[in-house]
Protein backbone atom coordinates (compact mmCIF):
# COMPACT_ATOMS: atom_id res chain seq x y z
CA UNK A 1 0.00 0.00 0.00
CA UNK A 2 1.34 3.45 -0.91
CA UNK A 3 2.11 6.04 1.78
CA UNK A 4 -0.76 8.22 0.51
CA UNK A 5 -3.23 5.34 0.74
CA UNK A 6 -1.91 4.49 4.20
CA UNK A 7 -2.49 8.09 5.36
CA UNK A 8 -6.01 8.05 3.96
CA UNK A 9 -6.72 4.79 5.77
CA UNK A 10 -5.34 6.18 9.05
CA UNK A 11 -7.36 9.35 8.65
CA UNK A 12 -10.54 7.37 7.98
CA UNK A 13 -9.82 5.19 11.04
CA UNK A 14 -9.44 8.29 13.24
CA UNK A 15 -12.70 9.72 11.87
CA UNK A 16 -14.48 6.47 12.77
CA UNK A 17 -12.97 6.55 16.26
CA UNK A 18 -14.09 10.17 16.69
CA UNK A 19 -17.63 9.25 15.62
CA UNK A 20 -17.66 6.33 18.07
CA UNK A 21 -16.61 8.51 21.01
CA UNK A 22 -19.10 11.23 20.03
CA UNK A 23 -21.87 8.62 20.03
CA UNK A 24 -20.65 7.35 23.41
CA UNK A 25 -20.72 10.87 24.81
CA UNK A 26 -24.21 11.47 23.48
CA UNK A 27 -25.45 8.28 25.12
CA UNK A 28 -23.69 8.96 28.44
CA UNK A 29 -25.01 12.53 28.57
CA UNK A 30 -28.56 11.32 27.95
CA UNK A 31 -28.14 8.79 30.78
CA UNK A 32 -26.74 11.52 33.01
CA UNK A 33 -29.73 13.79 32.28
CA UNK A 34 -32.15 10.96 33.15
CA UNK A 35 -30.35 10.34 36.42
CA UNK A 36 -30.35 14.04 37.26
CA UNK A 37 -34.10 14.25 36.60
CA UNK A 38 -34.77 11.22 38.83
CA UNK A 39 -32.65 12.69 41.62
CA UNK A 40 -34.46 16.04 41.39
CA UNK A 41 -37.88 14.37 41.52
CA UNK A 42 -36.93 12.40 44.63
CA UNK A 43 -35.36 15.45 46.28
CA UNK A 44 -38.55 17.44 45.71
CA UNK A 45 -40.61 14.60 47.25
CA UNK A 46 -38.29 14.47 50.27
CA UNK A 47 -38.35 18.25 50.46
CA UNK A 48 -42.13 18.15 50.79
CA UNK A 49 -41.78 16.02 53.92
CA UNK A 50 -39.15 18.37 55.34
CA UNK A 51 -41.46 21.33 54.71
CA UNK A 52 -43.93 19.82 57.17
CA UNK A 53 -41.29 19.25 59.84
CA UNK A 54 -40.94 21.54 62.81
CA UNK A 55 -38.59 24.44 62.01
CA UNK A 56 -36.85 26.10 64.93
CA UNK A 57 -35.36 29.60 65.10
CA UNK A 58 -32.15 28.37 66.73
CA UNK A 59 -30.25 28.07 63.44
CA UNK A 60 -31.83 31.08 61.79
CA UNK A 61 -34.43 28.92 60.11
CA UNK A 62 -37.48 29.51 62.24
CA UNK A 63 -40.24 32.10 62.43
CA UNK A 64 -39.11 35.36 63.99
CA UNK A 65 -42.28 35.61 66.08
CA UNK A 66 -42.01 32.50 68.21
CA UNK A 67 -45.26 33.25 70.00
CA UNK A 68 -47.05 32.24 66.80
CA UNK A 69 -45.38 28.83 66.60
CA UNK A 70 -48.26 27.14 68.40
CA UNK A 71 -51.00 28.84 66.35
CA UNK A 72 -53.82 26.39 65.52
CA UNK A 73 -54.27 25.14 61.97
CA UNK A 74 -56.59 27.11 59.73
CA UNK A 75 -59.63 25.26 58.39
CA UNK A 76 -61.76 26.29 55.41
CA UNK A 77 -64.43 27.50 57.83
CA UNK A 78 -61.78 29.58 59.61
CA UNK A 79 -60.84 31.23 56.30
CA UNK A 80 -64.47 32.03 55.51
CA UNK A 81 -64.97 33.33 59.05
CA UNK A 82 -61.91 35.56 58.66
CA UNK A 83 -63.42 37.01 55.49
CA UNK A 84 -66.89 37.47 57.01
CA UNK A 85 -65.29 39.49 59.82
CA UNK A 86 -64.42 42.01 57.12
CA UNK A 87 -68.07 43.05 57.25
CA UNK A 88 -67.82 46.07 55.00
CA UNK A 89 -65.53 44.45 52.43
CA UNK A 90 -66.62 43.22 49.01
CA UNK A 91 -65.25 39.76 49.85
CA UNK A 92 -67.21 39.66 53.13
CA UNK A 93 -70.45 40.56 51.38
CA UNK A 94 -69.71 38.08 48.60
CA UNK A 95 -69.15 35.24 51.12
CA UNK A 96 -72.45 36.15 52.77
CA UNK A 97 -74.04 35.99 49.33
CA UNK A 98 -72.55 32.53 48.64
CA UNK A 99 -73.88 31.27 51.98
CA UNK A 100 -77.45 32.33 51.23
CA UNK A 101 -79.11 29.95 48.76
CA UNK A 102 -81.96 32.33 47.99
CA UNK A 103 -79.58 34.61 46.12
CA UNK A 104 -77.94 31.85 44.06
CA UNK A 105 -79.71 32.89 40.85
CA UNK A 106 -78.15 36.33 40.72
CA UNK A 107 -76.06 36.88 37.59
CA UNK A 108 -73.02 38.15 39.47
CA UNK A 109 -72.94 35.13 41.80
CA UNK A 110 -73.27 32.72 38.87
CA UNK A 111 -70.19 34.01 37.08
CA UNK A 112 -68.11 34.60 40.22
CA UNK A 113 -65.90 31.64 41.18
CA UNK A 114 -65.01 32.70 44.71
CA UNK A 115 -62.58 34.65 46.86
CA UNK A 116 -58.90 33.82 46.27
CA UNK A 117 -58.32 32.72 49.88
CA UNK A 118 -61.10 30.12 49.65
CA UNK A 119 -60.06 28.50 46.37
CA UNK A 120 -57.02 26.55 47.60
CA UNK A 121 -55.45 25.00 50.69
CA UNK A 122 -51.86 24.27 51.67
CA UNK A 123 -50.00 21.62 53.67
CA UNK A 124 -48.78 23.62 56.66
CA UNK A 125 -49.34 26.72 58.76
CA UNK A 126 -45.89 28.01 57.76
CA UNK A 127 -46.71 27.78 54.07
CA UNK A 128 -50.15 29.35 54.55
CA UNK A 129 -48.59 32.23 56.43
CA UNK A 130 -45.82 33.03 53.96
CA UNK A 131 -47.91 32.65 50.77
CA UNK A 132 -50.72 34.77 52.23
CA UNK A 133 -48.17 37.41 53.18
CA UNK A 134 -46.57 37.25 49.73
CA UNK A 135 -49.90 37.79 47.96
CA UNK A 136 -51.11 40.39 50.44
CA UNK A 137 -54.55 41.01 51.94
CA UNK A 138 -55.98 42.79 48.87
CA UNK A 139 -55.21 39.81 46.63
CA UNK A 140 -56.32 37.23 49.21
CA UNK A 141 -59.68 39.04 49.35
CA UNK A 142 -59.94 39.45 45.57
CA UNK A 143 -63.16 38.14 44.00
CA UNK A 144 -62.51 35.82 41.06
CA UNK A 145 -64.84 35.90 38.05
CA UNK A 146 -64.86 33.68 34.99
CA UNK A 147 -65.62 36.42 32.47
CA UNK A 148 -65.81 40.18 32.08
CA UNK A 149 -69.58 39.82 32.31
CA UNK A 150 -69.16 38.77 35.93
CA UNK A 151 -66.82 41.68 36.62
CA UNK A 152 -69.33 44.12 35.15
CA UNK A 153 -72.16 42.60 37.21
CA UNK A 154 -70.32 43.34 40.46
CA UNK A 155 -70.49 47.10 40.05
CA UNK A 156 -72.84 49.39 38.12
CA UNK A 157 -72.47 53.10 37.40
CA UNK A 158 -74.76 56.09 37.09
CA UNK A 159 -74.78 58.13 33.83
CA UNK A 160 -72.38 60.66 35.36
CA UNK A 161 -69.87 57.89 36.19
CA UNK A 162 -70.46 57.52 39.92
CA UNK A 163 -71.12 54.13 41.53
CA UNK A 164 -74.76 53.03 41.61
CA UNK A 165 -75.08 51.89 45.22
CA UNK A 166 -78.43 50.23 44.53
CA UNK A 167 -77.04 47.70 42.04
CA UNK A 168 -74.46 44.93 41.95
CA UNK A 169 -72.54 44.02 45.08
CA UNK A 170 -73.15 47.49 46.53
CA UNK A 171 -76.90 46.96 46.25
CA UNK A 172 -76.68 43.59 48.00
CA UNK A 173 -74.58 45.19 50.74
CA UNK A 174 -77.13 47.94 51.24
CA UNK A 175 -79.93 45.38 51.51
CA UNK A 176 -78.20 43.70 54.46
CA UNK A 177 -77.08 47.03 55.97
CA UNK A 178 -73.43 46.65 54.96
CA UNK A 179 -71.60 49.08 52.72
CA UNK A 180 -68.57 48.29 50.60
CA UNK A 181 -65.80 50.55 51.90
CA UNK A 182 -63.09 51.70 49.52
CA UNK A 183 -61.78 49.87 46.50
CA UNK A 184 -61.66 46.08 46.06
CA UNK A 185 -59.83 43.77 43.67
CA UNK A 186 -61.59 41.58 41.12
CA UNK A 187 -59.79 39.03 38.94
CA UNK A 188 -61.10 38.02 35.52
CA UNK A 189 -59.90 34.56 34.50
CA UNK A 190 -60.50 35.04 30.78
CA UNK A 191 -57.97 37.90 30.91
CA UNK A 192 -55.26 35.65 32.38
CA UNK A 193 -52.73 34.03 30.06
CA UNK A 194 -52.61 30.36 31.15
CA UNK A 195 -49.48 28.28 31.67
CA UNK A 196 -48.92 26.29 28.49
CA UNK A 197 -46.10 23.99 29.58
CA UNK A 198 -48.37 21.05 30.35
CA UNK A 199 -49.02 19.05 33.51
CA UNK A 200 -47.10 16.56 35.61
CA UNK A 201 -47.95 13.12 34.23
CA UNK A 202 -50.58 11.15 36.18
CA UNK A 203 -50.81 13.79 38.92
CA UNK A 204 -54.34 13.86 40.42
CA UNK A 205 -53.92 17.52 41.38
CA UNK A 206 -52.92 18.50 37.81
CA UNK A 207 -49.71 20.18 38.91
CA UNK A 208 -47.84 22.19 36.32
CA UNK A 209 -44.78 20.68 34.64
CA UNK A 210 -42.45 23.58 35.39
CA UNK A 211 -38.73 22.72 34.93
CA UNK A 212 -37.02 22.52 38.30
CA UNK A 213 -34.37 25.13 39.18
CA UNK A 214 -30.81 23.94 38.61
CA UNK A 215 -27.31 25.22 39.03
CA UNK A 216 -24.98 24.98 35.99
CA UNK A 217 -23.80 21.60 37.33
CA UNK A 218 -27.41 20.35 37.04
CA UNK A 219 -27.88 20.07 40.83
CA UNK A 220 -31.12 21.21 42.42
CA UNK A 221 -30.61 23.95 45.08
CA UNK A 222 -30.50 22.64 48.64
CA UNK A 223 -33.74 23.30 50.51
CA UNK A 224 -35.88 23.73 47.38
CA UNK A 225 -39.29 22.20 48.08
CA UNK A 226 -41.39 23.03 45.01
CA UNK A 227 -42.99 25.87 43.10
CA UNK A 228 -45.66 27.63 45.15
CA UNK A 229 -48.29 27.13 42.44
CA UNK A 230 -47.83 23.35 42.78
CA UNK A 231 -48.00 23.40 46.59
CA UNK A 232 -51.63 24.49 46.56
CA UNK A 233 -54.23 21.79 47.16
CA UNK A 234 -57.46 22.18 45.19
CA UNK A 235 -60.67 20.55 46.37
CA UNK A 236 -62.50 18.45 43.76
CA UNK A 237 -64.96 21.21 42.85
CA UNK A 238 -62.14 23.72 42.30
CA UNK A 239 -59.97 21.11 40.59
CA UNK A 240 -62.71 20.30 38.07
CA UNK A 241 -63.50 23.95 37.34
CA UNK A 242 -62.55 25.07 33.83
CA UNK A 243 -62.89 28.38 32.01
CA UNK A 244 -64.72 28.73 28.71
CA UNK A 245 -61.39 28.03 26.98
CA UNK A 246 -60.92 24.80 28.97
CA UNK A 247 -58.28 25.91 31.48
CA UNK A 248 -58.29 25.17 35.22
CA UNK A 249 -57.67 27.39 38.24
CA UNK A 250 -54.06 26.26 38.74
CA UNK A 251 -52.82 27.20 35.27
CA UNK A 252 -54.83 30.45 35.13
CA UNK A 253 -55.54 32.10 38.48
CA UNK A 254 -52.75 30.70 40.62
CA UNK A 255 -50.06 30.68 37.94
CA UNK A 256 -51.03 34.26 37.15
CA UNK A 257 -50.63 35.24 40.81
CA UNK A 258 -47.58 33.17 41.70
CA UNK A 259 -45.84 32.39 38.38
CA UNK A 260 -42.56 30.61 39.06
CA UNK A 261 -42.38 31.53 42.77
CA UNK A 262 -40.07 29.01 44.45
CA UNK A 263 -40.47 27.73 48.01
CA UNK A 264 -37.43 26.91 50.17
CA UNK A 265 -37.17 25.41 53.63
CA UNK A 266 -35.01 28.19 55.12
CA UNK A 267 -33.95 31.73 54.30
CA UNK A 268 -30.28 30.71 54.19
CA UNK A 269 -31.00 28.03 51.60
CA UNK A 270 -33.06 30.49 49.58
CA UNK A 271 -30.23 33.02 49.54
CA UNK A 272 -27.76 30.32 48.48
CA UNK A 273 -30.03 29.56 45.52
CA UNK A 274 -30.15 33.14 44.18
CA UNK A 275 -28.58 32.24 40.79
CA UNK A 276 -31.53 29.86 40.22
CA UNK A 277 -34.29 32.32 41.21
CA UNK A 278 -35.94 34.20 38.35
CA UNK A 279 -39.50 34.89 39.46
CA UNK A 280 -39.22 35.29 43.20
CA UNK A 281 -38.94 32.94 46.17
CA UNK A 282 -40.12 32.50 49.74
CA UNK A 283 -38.91 30.37 52.62
CA UNK A 284 -40.92 28.73 55.38
CA UNK A 285 -39.09 30.77 58.02
CA UNK A 286 -40.14 34.10 56.49
CA UNK A 287 -37.68 34.90 53.72
CA UNK A 288 -39.17 36.65 50.70
CA UNK A 289 -37.93 37.81 47.32
CA UNK A 290 -40.44 39.37 44.92
CA UNK A 291 -40.40 38.42 41.24
CA UNK A 292 -38.71 41.70 40.26
CA UNK A 293 -35.73 40.94 42.51
CA UNK A 294 -36.98 43.05 45.42
CA UNK A 295 -35.91 41.65 48.81
CA UNK A 296 -38.56 41.99 51.52
CA UNK A 297 -36.89 42.51 54.91
CA UNK A 298 -37.97 43.45 58.43
CA UNK A 299 -40.42 41.92 60.90
CA UNK A 300 -43.19 39.72 59.59
CA UNK A 301 -46.81 40.75 59.86
CA UNK A 302 -49.53 38.13 59.71
CA UNK A 303 -52.14 38.68 57.04
CA UNK A 304 -55.61 38.57 58.58
CA UNK A 305 -56.94 36.18 55.91
CA UNK A 306 -54.92 33.05 55.11
CA UNK A 307 -55.21 29.89 53.04
CA UNK A 308 -56.80 26.94 54.84
CA UNK A 309 -54.76 23.87 55.78
CA UNK A 310 -55.26 20.66 53.83
CA UNK A 311 -56.55 18.15 56.40
CA UNK A 312 -54.82 15.24 54.65
CA UNK A 313 -51.45 16.44 55.86
CA UNK A 314 -49.61 13.99 58.09
CA UNK A 315 -46.73 14.76 60.38
CA UNK A 316 -45.37 11.22 60.42
CA UNK A 317 -42.49 10.02 58.32
CA UNK A 318 -43.78 8.36 55.12
CA UNK A 319 -43.20 4.57 55.15
CA UNK A 320 -40.99 4.77 52.02
CA UNK A 321 -38.97 7.76 53.25
CA UNK A 322 -35.82 5.78 54.14
CA UNK A 323 -35.96 3.88 50.86
CA UNK A 324 -36.28 7.14 48.95
CA UNK A 325 -33.23 8.56 50.71
CA UNK A 326 -31.28 5.40 49.89
CA UNK A 327 -32.32 5.62 46.24
CA UNK A 328 -31.14 9.24 46.12
CA UNK A 329 -27.74 8.22 47.54
CA UNK A 330 -27.43 5.37 45.03
CA UNK A 331 -28.43 7.56 42.10
CA UNK A 332 -25.94 10.22 43.15
CA UNK A 333 -23.20 7.58 43.29
CA UNK A 334 -24.18 6.37 39.81
CA UNK A 335 -24.21 9.97 38.62
CA UNK A 336 -20.66 10.49 39.94
CA UNK A 337 -19.41 7.36 38.15
CA UNK A 338 -21.17 8.44 34.99
CA UNK A 339 -19.53 11.86 35.20
CA UNK A 340 -16.14 10.13 35.37
CA UNK A 341 -16.99 8.07 32.28
CA UNK A 342 -18.07 11.23 30.45
CA UNK A 343 -14.80 12.94 31.40
CA UNK A 344 -12.75 10.00 30.08
CA UNK A 345 -14.69 9.87 26.83
CA UNK A 346 -14.26 13.63 26.39
CA UNK A 347 -10.51 13.37 26.94
CA UNK A 348 -10.23 10.56 24.38
CA UNK A 349 -12.34 12.55 21.92
CA UNK A 350 -10.23 15.68 22.39
CA UNK A 351 -7.05 13.65 21.88
CA UNK A 352 -8.35 12.10 18.66
CA UNK A 353 -9.55 15.46 17.31
CA UNK A 354 -6.13 16.97 17.99
CA UNK A 355 -4.46 13.99 16.31
CA UNK A 356 -6.74 14.35 13.28
CA UNK A 357 -5.98 18.07 13.03
CA UNK A 358 -2.24 17.36 13.07
CA UNK A 359 -2.63 14.75 10.31
CA UNK A 360 -4.43 17.25 8.11
CA UNK A 361 -1.79 19.89 8.81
Amino acid sequence: MSKLNQNDANHESIKNEIKKHEDNLKFLNSQSNRLAESILDLQVSLGRYHSCSVITPDNGSGPSNTEDDTAPSITEDDTTEQILKKENSAAGIFCWLKANAQTSNLALEKDAVGVVATLAKVESDELSRILSEYLGLETMLAIVCSTNEGVNALEKYNPEGTINCSAGLHGIGSSIKKNVNGRFAVICLESFRPYVGGFVANDPQKKLAIPKPRFPNEECPAGFIDYAVNMLYLESNNLSFVTSSGHGLRETLFYGLLSGLQVYRTRNEMMSALPCIDEGAVSLDGGMIKKNGMFVLGSRKDVEVKFGIFSGRSGVVPPNYSQAEEVVRRLKWESTKLAEDIQREQQLLDHLKAKSANKVA
